[in-house]
């Protein structure tokens, strides 16, 4: 082999390129793929918590805080129809189906 190398320094250098090469797939393997999954994980993350402007025939995504906004304007809409008020929330609406309810039997 010494003597194929010392002879063709071409050879040398296609083995070590090939060397290079292998060196960096299997750095690659080990490395580099880890590291992309883990930061696409971290985008998407970072796009569900930002959330993402329309786009051409796809919808605006909207962030983490405003459907968390969203929930809590719904949250305060049912709270209020579980308290009674002047008449108008469902608790009044029970209330006054239990008191028909009660009048009507004997008792």
């Amino acid at each position: 082999m010494d003597k194929l190398i010392s002879a063709h320094p071409a050879v040398a250098w296609l083995v070590f390129a090939a060397a290079i090469v292998t060196a960096l797939g299997v750095l690659w393997r080990s490395v580099g793929r880890p590291v992309l999954r883990t930061a696409k994980k971290a985008s998407n993350f970072i796009d569900d918590v930002v959330g993402e402007p329309a786009r051409p025939g796809v919808p605006a995504r909207p962030g983490l805080m405003d459907r968390v906004q969203a929930v809590e304007k719904r949250l305060t809409a049912i709270e209020h129809e579980l308290h009674p008020n002047s008449g108008t929330s469902l608790r009044d609406q029970v209330d006054a189906i239990r008191d028909a309810v009660a009048g009507d039997t004997p008792g």
